[in-house]
C-alpha cells in the first residue's frame, strides 16, 4: 500500500464513488413521490432521524471504538471513543447556541406556519446536509484506504456505507423538496452530499496519506456520531412532530431504525 498501482487507486476510487452515489438514490426516492405534503415530511424526517440515530450509535460509534482500540487498547479505545462522541455533542450544541434557533418562534397550532414556513424547513435541510456531508468525508477516506489496502475488506465496508447512505439522501432531499417545491434541487442536493465521499478520498490520498492514524479516524468517527445524534434529536424529530397530524413521527422513527437494522443484519449474512 506504500506504492499502490494506478489500477488499484482507480478501483478504490470507483468503490468509494459507488458508495457515495447511494445518497443520490435516496434523493431519487423523494423525487418520485407525487408531491410534498406535511405528513410525508413528518414521516420522512422522523425516518431519517431514526436511521441517523441508529447508524450513529451502532456503526459509526463502533468504528470510533475500533479505531481507538487499534491505536491504544480495548479499555482506552472505548474511553476515547466515548469522549469523542461527547465532544461531538458539545460541538454541535455550541453551534446551535450561537445560531438562532427558530423552534420557539413556531406555533404548532398555527396553520400558516405549519404549511408555509419554508425558511425553517430550509434551515433543517441545510443543517442536515452539512452534518451528513461532513461525515461523508471521513467515510470516503475509510472506504478508499480500506479498498486500496485490501479489496476484500473495502468492498463490504463500501456496501455497508452505501446502505445507510440511502436514508441520508432522504434526510437531505425531503426538506429541500418541501422548501423549494423542485424535485431537481432535492436530487442534486442529495447527490452532491454523496459526492463528498470520493472527494474526501482524493483529498486524503493527495494530502493526508502519510499522516492518517487510527487515533485520527477514531476521533473523526466519534465526533460525527455525536453531531448526528444531536442533529436528529434537536432538529429532525421536533420538525417531524411539528408537521405530523397523527403517528407519522413515531412510525417514521421506528421505520428508520428498523430498515437500517435489518439492512445491516442482512449484510452480515
Amino acid at each position: 500500500m506504500h506504492d499502490p498501482s494506478t489500477s488499484a487507486i482507480l478501483i478504490a476510487l470507483a468503490v468509494t464513488l459507488a458508495a457515495g452515489l447511494a445518497t443520490g438514490l435516496g434523493g431519487l426516492l423523494v423525487v418520485f413521490a407525487r408531491g410534498p405534503n406535511p405528513r410525508l415530511l413528518a414521516f420522512g424526517l422522523a425516518f431519517a432521524g431514526g436511521a441517523m440515530v441508529y447508524v450513529s450509535l451502532t456503526e459509526i460509534f463502533s468504528k470510533a471504538v475500533a479505531s481507538f482500540t487499534l491505536a491504544y487498547d480495548t479499555r482506552l479505545g472505548f474511553t476515547f471513543a466515548t469522549f469523542a462522541f461527547l465532544a461531538g455533542l458539545l460541538l454541535i450544541m455550541v453551534i446551535d447556541m450561537l445560531v438562532p434557533n427558530p423552534h420557539d418562534t413556531l406555533a404548532s397550532d398555527d396553520p400558516a406556519l405549519r404549511e408555509h414556513n419554508r425558511e425553517y424547513i430550509r434551515r433543517v435541510g441545510l443543517m442536515t446536509a452539512v452534518a451528513i456531508t461532513a461525515h461523508n468525508f471521513p467515510e470516503g477516506l475509510a472506504t478508499f484506504f480500506a479498498t486500496l489496502g485490501n479489496p476484500a475488506v473495502g468492498l463490504p465496508l463500501a456496501l455497508a456505507i452505501a446502505i445507510h447512505n440511502i436514508p441520508e439522501g432522504i434526510a437531505i432531499a425531503i426538506p429541500v423538496y418541501f422548501a423549494t417545491g423542485k424535485k431537481g434541487y432535492a436530487f442534486i442536493a442529495s447527490l452532491l452530499s454523496g459526492l463528498a465521499e470520493p472527494v474526501g478520498a482524493v483529498i486524503g490520498f493527495a494530502l493526508l496519506s502519510n499522516y492518517l492514524t487510527d487515533a485520527v479516524f477514531g476521533m473523526v468517527f466519534g465526533l460525527i456520531a455525536g453531531v448526528m445524534v444531536f442533529l436528529a434529536i434537536d432538529e429532525l424529530l421536533p420538525a417531524a412532530k411539528r408537521y405530523a397530524k397523527g403517528h407519522e413521527t413515531v412510525y417514521g422513527l421506528v421505520s428508520g431504525m428498523g430498515v437500517l437494522a435489518l439492512s445491516l443484519v442482512l449484510f452480515k449474512w
